[in-house]
């Protein structure tokens, strides 16, 4: 009981069904994918203004920044229910043609697969330790944002209430905002990062700058002369914490102290945004 004979041949023809949907379903993607990319592709996040968190804008400049890195033109659409508009419930997300995509790994393959890719240049090992970058970004940067918005009383009672519920009416701006809050609280709790103190996360926050900082040096990019979904992940989260207004100025005080870092956000927001008639973005 509880296990399947490894003689048993009933499961083949489940089997081989299976098999034979994930090779229709991989055609049809690539099918879809190997489209040419549309003028009218659309990027959706939550409202600039007044609802959009720190992390995901910084989640959504990271996708804005690697594609325009890729040439490849983007119109951002802010919606108050951009998140529940979402596959996975996160922004951002791309739609282009028929395709809906979230968050910047799969949006990273869906553009691979449309034939553009900034990693391609790079050997195996210069890949897996970008990838490595990027585990770290993640697990520091991003989770440190999220620890700020939603486990700091300061910035919850000052900032976070009242921007995640400002499109809704009383009382279901609050009840989804508590909601929220329950939901990270508890991812936190899951990775360790529940009784930590918001000195811990700063100092937490330094160390990765530093990390970042020292494998940047002086070049121009992480991995030399051109951009990789690295810079465009690092720019995200740098150049929205240096910009966002929050109850005191400590997180953004720790990417100051990197003045290579701060060099890199304003490079490539002059060369990716302002030089293509974006403008600034703060």
């Amino acid at each position: 009981m509880g296990y399947t004979d490894a003689h048993d041949t009933s499961v083949l023809p489940r089997n081989l069904f299976s098999i034979f949907l994930e090779i229709f379903v991989y055609f049809i993607l690539m099918l879809y994918s190997a489209e040419p990319w549309p003028e009218n592709a659309t990027l959706y996040q939550q409202l600039k203004g007044e609802q959009i968190l720190l992390s995901d804008n910084a989640a959504s400049l990271a996708v804005q920044a690697f594609l325009q890195m890729c040439n490849l033109p983007i119109k951002v659409v802010c919606r108050a229910n951009a998140e529940y508009m979402s596959p996975s419930g996160k922004v951002p997300f791309i739609h282009v043609g028929n395709q809906v995509v979230s968050e910047l790994g799969p949006i990273v393959q869906f553009v691979k697969a449309k034939g553009h890719s900034l990693s391609d240049g790079l050997d195996e090992v210069q890949k897996a330790e970008m990838k490595a970058y990027m585990e770290l970004v993640n697990n520091m940067l991003l989770t440190a944002e999220l620890y700020l918005q939603w486990c700091d009383e300061a910035t919850v009672g000052e900032i976070t209430h009242a921007r995640y519920g400002s499109p809704y009416p009383w009382p279901l701006n609050h009840i989804l905002a508590y909601q929220k809050q329950w939901e990270v609280k508890r991812k936190m709790k899951a990775i360790g990062w529940g009784k930590k103190t918001l000195d811990q996360v700063l100092e937490d926050v330094d160390q990765c700058c530093q990390a970042l900082s020292q494998r940047l040096g002086t070049q121009l990019y992480f991995f030399n002369k051109q951009p990789t979904e690295l810079d465009a992940l690092v720019f995200g989260h740098l150049y929205t914490i240096l910009t966002t207004q929050l109850t005191n100025d400590e997180l953004s005080e720790k990417v100051k102290n990197y003045s290579n870092l701060l060099a890199f956000c304003r490079r490539i927001e002059q060369h990716y945004f302002e030089d293509r008639g974006k403008g600034r973005l703060s």
